[in-house]
């Protein structure tokens, strides 16, 4: 039930289905015009400025900046990737795909090319009711490594945990035994303060390693007419903007649920 209502309830929070709700309501107060009127503009206020490059940039970089990659990557014995940069082969796909976070697993195989860990634990279980695939995504991830040439017997799997917090917990349960505590832990840089608390506060020594930066620096900004076109775009509302807004919010969501929950 957690898991189903974790999935469900910031639905409502995140600007495009808060918009939502705030028009629904404004329907059902139509005969208050004052109110109804401002329950409209205040949906398309959060939709507008949710979608713009300047807001939804600053709430990325917000989390994003806090783990930059190191300049010296360390060795340990294991590196810990987390699942969600695959899809399944659910028809009609034939194989496993790699989506937007899909930098995770290539990472890790270049990484792992290079001698930085000599394992790699790859968490992530499957929901029955939200996943289409057959596989869980550890198993998934482990089909694209192996394909890319990292051998088998490189790899451990983790397919049980449904959330980051059981990513952590069931990987330290799995590396307790083998009496390692040291791990690099592989992510999506906006994951990645979440990820760390949470594989912290299970007692390892966490080196984040992170990957599929969504705001990269900008170029110097053009004079002229040009500028004044790229910043006009700037402020236009944007779905891919929009997205990134909300992807960001999801982490801080997260990051209150689960202090609420005791895991941080």
């Amino acid at each position: 039930m957690f898991i189903f209502l974790s999935k469900l309830l910031p639905l409502f929070v995140y600007p495009l289905g808060l918009a939502c709700l705030l028009l629904f309501t404004a329907l059902l107060v139509a005969y208050n015009r004052k109110a109804s009127a401002i329950l409209v503009i205040s949906a398309l206020a959060i939709l507008w400025l949710s979608s713009t490059t300047g807001f939804s940039d600053l709430l990325a970089r917000s989390l994003e900046l806090k783990y930059l990659p190191p300049e010296e990557i360390p060795s340990a014995e294991v590196m810990v990737v987390l699942g969600g940069g695959t899809e399944p082969a659910a028809y009609p796909r034939k194989t496993v795909e790699l989506n937007g976070a899909g930098d995770r697993v290539l990472y890790a195989a270049q990484l792992y090319k290079e001698g930085k860990a000599a394992h790699i634990l790859l968490s992530g279980g499957d929901i029955e009711w939200l996943d289409e695939g057959s596989t869980t995504p550890a198993e998934d991830m482990a089909a694209i490594l192996t394909q890319i040439g990292v051998p088998q017997d490189a790899l451990w799997l983790e397919t049980e945990s449904k959330n980051t917090y059981e990513n952590a917990l069931y990987a330290k349960q799995f590396l307790e035994e083998k009496e390692i505590n040291k791990i690099l832990l592989v992510t999506s840089a906006m994951h990645m303060p979440r990820a760390v608390a949470l594989f912290e506060k299970q007692g390892f020594e966490v080196i984040p390693l992170p990957v599929d930066y969504s705001v990269t620096n900008s170029p110097i900004a053009a004079e002229g007419a040009e500028g004044f076109a790229a910043k006009f775009l700037d402020i236009l509302p944007s779905a891919s903007n929009l997205s990134l807004t909300t992807n960001a919010m999801k982490e801080y969501i997260g990051f209150v649920i689960y202090k609420l929950q005791g895991w941080l």
